[in-house]
């Protein structure tokens, strides 16, 4: 199965973040590197998001029962959005010691830096590799990638700082270095609480313009309007959509409507890559005892 296969990735990479990690906390603690340790932070919140990411990636997979009645594939989108909060927090607590060191520069190992950050690239390199072999079409999985990209670059700022302290003695480097790792972990906390965030408050999935699914809609023989029209994304390439459609009342009598039915669906999964799809089929003087149409 494909989320067995993701867990796998999943841990694979968890396993690999963490080993660095201890090795990187000891390396700055020997060198006096703010980078390191900025990088550090960094690679731990990718060993939370990592582990989130395999929680939820097996809550996703528990079949629908009871209340649950999507199941808990939204837990992986919880999970994306936890991705981008904690990215957010280590890049305010960075920036704050940044800041600090700018004014007040302490010494460095240049050489150091460079030989544990070299080291750090390859390790997340080779977790980028593991993880990109996941499916990136989920959320969940994405959020993972995006920390351990992250986090590559910000080893190969480190490195760029500490061959520029060896060479010339400009301790700055190291701070400049980790303002530069908290910019990209900005960018990518806006961008996994932007999709999140658009789940969770059920916008129209991309790519479904649902001024272009009405006109789909009216466009099929025998629908005279389309009313109370909602898209939503349940989770990561879950697309639904649901309607109330007015067609001609000839279609109840004659035996039409289950074609019409499928039409109606046939039509969003073609046009809109919607499979989930609802609709019901109404006569025209229905819509007057509907009190919650929206």
């Amino acid at each position: 199965m494909a989320a067995d296969a993701d867990a796998r990735y999943l841990t694979v990479a968890l396993l690999l973040i963490i080993g660095f990690m201890v090795v990187e906390v000891v390396a700055a603690a020997l060198s006096g590197s703010l980078a390191l340790l900025a990088d550090a932070g960094h690679m731990l919140t990718d060993a939370a998001a990592l582990g989130a990411s395999l929680w939820a990636a097996r809550l996703a997979a528990r079949p629908a029962a009871g209340v649950w009645t999507y199941g808990f594939k939204r837990a992986e989108i919880l999970s994306a959005a936890g991705n981008g909060v904690t990215l957010l927090l280590v890049a305010a607590l960075v920036s704050f010691e940044s800041v600090r060191r700018l004014v007040h520069p302490p010494g460095v190992q240049g050489l150091f830096v460079v030989i544990v950050a070299l080291v750090g690239v390859a390790v997340n390199l080779t977790a980028a590799w593991v993880l990109a072999k996941a499916n990136r079409s989920s959320l969940n999985v994405e959020g993972s990638f995006r920390h351990i990209l992250t986090d590559l670059y910000g080893f190969v700022a480190t490195v760029i700082a500490g061959i520029v302290i060896v060479a010339t003695g400009f301790a700055r480097a190291d701070a400049i270095a980790s303002l530069v790792v908290v910019v990209l972990m900005v960018k990518a906390a806006y961008g996994l609480l932007k999709a999140s965030g658009l789940v969770l408050l059920e916008a129209a999935p991309e790519g479904v313009d649902l001024v272009e699914v009405r006109g789909h809609l009216l466009g099929t023989e025998h629908v005279t309007d389309v009313h109370d029209l909602h898209a939503w994304t349940v989770t990561s390439s879950l697309p639904a959509l649901s309607a109330h459609v007015i067609v001609d009342e000839s279609c109840f009598l004659d035996g039409h409507a289950p074609r019409l039915l499928d039409q109606l669906q046939a039509c969003v999964a073609g046009h809109f890559d919607v499979e989930h799809s609802t609709f019901q089929l109404e006569a025209a003087g229905h819509l007057d005892h509907e009190a919650g149409a929206h």
